[in-house]
């Protein structure tokens, strides 16, 4: 995940939109699913990095990625 950008997120935003009307034969499943990814973008620089710290604090480097280089 990069940094915050309006500009991403609103193509996000235009591309989810575009899958939805060109896809009328989604199934009920698929098609709920795209319009949560929808509804659920963030849409302020605050909510974006809330989002990213919430799926990376939980991660723990490998104890081997640090000693690679030495």
């Amino acid at each position: 995940m990069g940094p915050f950008s309006e500009e991403k997120q609103f193509q996000r935003a235009t591309s989810i939109k575009r899958l939805l009307k060109q896809n009328p034969q989604l199934d009920d499943l698929t098609r709920a699913m795209w319009e949560s990814k929808l509804k659920n973008l963030a849409l302020t620089e605050e909510r974006y990095n809330a989002r990213v710290r919430a799926i990376f604090s939980g991660l723990q480097r490998s104890p081997l990625a640090g000693d690679a280089w030495n």
